[in-house]
């Protein structure tokens, strides 16, 4: 049985109070707290092995490193159900991820193609690149309902079409990408595709041998992993064919004064010193949502969400911002109140959301919205959390 009261005991930046009174953290769409499990792992790293990896040296702390990192590895390639013809490369989070499929890409083939809901991560690269004149960048408008349309999409879709780059999850309001849909026709057109992962990744199972995706990312840090952390997944022969960016030590097997020859995926794309502590905490991150499972976590969302709408119905001054249906975020803004200003009375009251444009500039801009709030939930939030934010908004109204 899941039991949130339970598991927010790992948690220690639940246990402290501010003001006197224990916080309510809902802005786990942009960073996730972290169990002592984690910090306990990465703090294992720096009090008993704080050296290099096995590739640097040879002794036997930095086996240990080598042995922990490979385990990370091995765990993490497990959560996502990755298959044997699959590589996880350690990034230090999904923006570089993108970057380095981006830029490392043979474009011989000139479009690419996003949705209208990208975070920036997954938009500003291929305007660069577009801007260079790399690439043709065009983007597939979402439904009058904010839902994926395929009908524009398959139109779109075309034999010069290299790249199908799109958000699985959305960070507005958790609208999931028909993503399965999608590879399949792009992959009958010749198309690769990349699956943004960073807001699914922490809140449902991706199962990569059905979704058969060429490339995925995501980030530690939203999934109780530390900051700094995130992959790249590649089909091998996807990531064989890239020609990387970013390269110096660890990249080359051999070199002399004028040729060098790159190591084998992975660590062909894994450049310099890596962060040793914060992948084997990543790893441990996995482990302990592995042990938890995924499927609770997303039921236990989608109740707590719906308790959210319920409870905030006879709101008149409230609006929801997308779609207020799918799980996991709850978007809003009240009437009269400036969204900052919303978040700030919250947090008055240890109640601790987001507010702006979320990295979603393109899309506030297109719809003419300044801003909102978001409340993003995860597997500590718990029932009275979500009706002590009713409560509060509903005061808050009356102030409009």
């Amino acid at each position: 049985m899941f039991k949130p009261e339970k598991i927010r005991e790992d948690f220690p930046a639940l246990q402290r109070k501010i003001r006197g009174k224990p916080i309510i953290y809902m802005d786990s769409a942009c960073m996730s707290l972290k169990p002592i499990q984690v910090i306990n792992a990465i703090n294992d790293y720096y009090v008993n092995f704080p050296a290099c990896s096995g590739s640097r040296s040879n002794h036997e702390l930095s086996q240990e490193v080598s042995e922990r990192i490979k385990k990370a590895r091995k765990i993490i390639k497990k959560f996502f159900n990755a298959p044997n013809n699959g590589e996880i490369i350690f990034t230090r989070n999904t923006t570089e991820a993108i970057n380095i499929v981006a830029k490392s890409l043979n474009y011989d083939k000139s479009k690419v193609l996003t949705t209208d809901r990208e975070h920036n991560s997954n938009l500003v690269p291929w305007q660069v690149l577009a801007e260079e004149g790399k690439i043709k960048h065009e983007v597939v408008k979402s439904k009058t309902d904010h839902s994926f349309n395929m009908q524009r999409f398959e139109k779109m879709l075309d034999n010069e079409t290299k790249l199908v780059s799109i958000v699985h999850t959305s960070n507005l309001d958790g609208y999931t990408t028909p993503v399965k849909e999608i590879i399949k026709i792009a992959h009958e057109k010749g198309a690769l595709v990349l699956v943004d992962a960073a807001q699914s990744a922490p809140h449902k199972e991706i199962n990569l041998k059905k979704l058969d995706p060429d490339f995925m990312v995501c980030s530690g840090h939203k999934m109780l992993g530390p900051t700094g952390t995130g992959i790249l997944y590649g089909k091998k022969e996807a990531l064989e064919a890239l020609r990387p960016f970013i390269v110096g030590g660890d990249t080359v097997l051999e070199t002399t004064y004028t040729s060098h020859v790159w190591e084998p995926v992975p660590q062909k794309f894994e450049a310099g010193l890596q962060d040793y502590s914060g992948i084997i905490g990543f790893g441990e991150a996995a482990r302990y949502l592995s042990k938890i499972g995924l499927g609770k976590i997303a039921k236990h969302e989608e109740k707590l969400k719906r308790i959210l709408i319920e409870e905030t119905e006879s709101i008149q001054e409230l609006e929801t911002i997308g779609n207020k249906n799918y799980s996991g975020i709850f978007n809003f803004n009240i009437k009269g109140i400036n969204f900052h200003e919303v978040a700030g009375i919250l947090n008055a009251q240890n109640i601790m959301v987001r507010s702006g444009v979320h990295c979603l500039h393109s899309w506030y801009n297109a719809h003419k919205i300044e801003g909102s709030a978001r409340a993003s939930l995860y597997l500590y939030n718990t029932e009275e959390e979500c009706i002590k934010l009713a409560e509060n908004l509903k005061r808050i109204a009356k102030l409009a």
